[in-house]
């Protein structure tokens, strides 16, 4: 079966076109509303959250990754839970204490975790250090990285400190529903796959694809990083 490999030869495609809209760049409209913005606006924050989730690229190859072999549905709501917790901790913290991590530094890290689930995925620790990482525990600490991500890029627009907290809760709950939509796509199509006597043949392609999308976001931030300094 073609069409997932053609899905994932996609999804590099967009991502050797695109620059900053990769990472956790947010659209040029959102960025001036949350500049305007003063009070509690939960609904268009819901929005945001929710769209910024669909678009993130980084996020959903490593929530695609995470969720290659995993079938029982209760599993997958374990991982999504664990990397929005990650994710909104680390969202709320950055933007709360006012700590911020250079996005590119951060964006290179979510390219790393990209490529080592699927070196998970395709047993190369197993078989290089005879030791299998704690994939929960993984997906939870690429949570809290990502988040800090998205904490910078929000303190750059200088968002109004009337609503804040408000606010920021609401972002991460259209964060949550945009996963979760995200996922459901991701699924239906996996679970066709799977069905497939394809699937295993080609799952060891799909990971490597997978995983040089990761190491083409890595040298997108790196050169990013570098080039700023």
């Amino acid at each position: 079966m073609r069409r997932p490999l053609l899905f994932l030869f996609a999804c590099l495609t967009l991502l050797l076109g695109a620059t900053d809209a990769l990472a956790h760049a947010v659209a040029e409209g959102d960025k001036g509303f949350i500049q305007e913005s003063s009070g509690v606006m939960l609904l268009p924050f819901i929005y945001m959250g929710a769209k910024h989730m669909i678009t993130g690229y980084d996020h959903l190859l490593f929530l695609f990754g995470v969720i290659f072999f995993v079938y029982r549905l209760k599993d997958v709501g374990l991982y999504v839970t664990l990397f929005a917790v990650g994710h909104s901790v680390t969202l709320l913290f950055g933007v709360l204490t006012n700590i911020s991590v250079s996005s590119y530094v951060i964006d290179a890290i979510i390219g790393f975790s990209v490529v080592y689930k699927a070196l998970d995925n395709l047993g190369a620790f197993q078989r290089w250090f005879g030791y299998q990482p704690n994939t929960r525990v993984a997906t939870l600490v690429f949570g809290l990285l990502h988040g800090f991500g998205l904490a910078t890029k929000i303190q750059e627009f200088e968002i109004s400190p009337d609503g804040l907290i408000p606010n920021l809760l609401a972002f991460n709950v259209g964060v949550e529903i945009g996963q979760l939509l995200a996922l459901s796509a991701i699924l239906i199509v996996m679970g066709y796959w799977r069905r497939t006597a394809s699937f295993w043949r080609h799952a060891y392609t799909a990971n490597v694809a997978m995983m040089s999308a990761g190491f083409l976001l890595m040298g997108f931030q790196i050169t990013g990083f570098i080039t700023s300094v």
